[in-house]
């Protein structure tokens, strides 16, 4: 009787002080790592949101930017931080949904080392074209690669890239083939396809920008299933009539296992609300992305979704990492 007591006491102690530490949260400034260099997306979306959340309800953060390692440094520093709130990972689609299958060796796994708190942004990648090749949309470009298979080039971010992702699985949901050619980032790849050193590429929204103002790129349609509120006059591969492609960039937040509850609750509450501000919404989307807050429990399923679809396509495409 005294030792169950003392078990029901200790589990007591234990919700009392979470709850506590709820109340008093932030005491300190929340640092935020990211996998990649000051500038990208994710390092945008994170400065974006931090921005406003410290103007809304003055908590203070530190972004610190890990760049390199397939995402693998600042991933793994995150999983062996302290669970206390206080260092968060700000991730996107390649760290949990391509990695853990395009490599033998991840060192950090979602459900043994995470809590995903929330979605932060999401945004279509872009089936960009050279402005003088001779198909105008993805009908006439499945057209043209099944009248020469394997002759059309297109670039991407890098082997194992979310953009190579999606032009492999354009690929296959057409029935075509087409000839990868990989850049060192999203940039690169862009400008290769403004360049006419490839006929087409997958970019992000914000690498192809300079180059549709330009004059020198065509938007051949988006690599989501349903229209962007970004430009509803993009085309979807369902337009096309190729059903199943449905890739895009998204980032959101982590928190290591063991972070109490309360405090994930809140997080995952003050995100949600400073996303829903109209103009975070204006500023998200002038980096090419929409606002994407959702439960912790709702960005677990699209997270694991999405490893599913990408495990597929690593399969049937033959995709090796670098």
């Amino acid at each position: 009787m005294k030792r169950r007591l003392a078990g029901v006491l200790a589990v007591l102690a234990v919700a009392f002080a979470a709850g506590a530490g709820a109340q008093d949260y932030p005491s300190k400034p929340i640092r935020i790592l990211v996998p990649f260099a000051p500038g990208g997306a994710v390092d945008t979306s994170a400065r974006i949101l931090t921005q406003k959340m410290t103007e809304r309800l003055g908590w203070q953060f530190v972004i610190e930017n890990r760049p390199g390692g397939n995402g693998f440094i600042a991933t793994t520093a995150a999983a062996k931080a302290p669970p206390d709130g206080y260092t968060l990972l700000m991730a996107h689609t390649g760290e949990f949904s391509v990695n853990p299958v395009l490599f033998a060796n991840v060192p950090y796994d979602l459900d043994r080392d995470f809590i995903a708190v929330t979605m932060v942004s999401d945004g279509p990648m872009l089936y960009l074209a050279n402005r003088d090749t001779p198909f105008n949309n993805l009908s006439e470009l499945v057209a043209a690669a099944k009248a020469k298979p394997g002759a059309i080039t297109f670039s991407s971010a890098g082997t194992g890239s979310i953009n190579h992702l999606a032009g492999e699985w354009l690929a296959l949901a057409a029935g075509i083939q087409l000839l990868h050619v990989p850049y060192k980032g999203g940039a690169p790849g862009a400008t290769a396809v403004a360049a006419g050193d490839v006929q087409f590429g997958v970019t992000a929204v914000p690498g192809a920008t300079p180059h549709l103002k330009s004059g020198r790129a065509k938007v051949l349609g988006i690599t989501t299933a349903k229209h962007s509120a970004l430009d509803p006059s993009w085309s979807t591969p369902r337009d096309a009539g190729i059903p199943d492609v449905d890739a895009s960039i998204w980032s959101g937040l982590f928190a290591p296992k063991g972070v109490p509850q309360p405090i994930v609750d809140q997080i995952n509450a003050e995100v949600r609300r400073t996303l829903d501000s109209p103009e975070v919404k204006a500023r998200f989307a002038e980096q090419g992305f929409e606002t994407a807050g959702m439960s912790s429990a709702d960005f677990n399923v699209r997270i694991k979704k999405d490893l599913e679809r990408y495990r597929g396509v690593v399969k049937a495409a033959n995709i090796k990492a670098e």
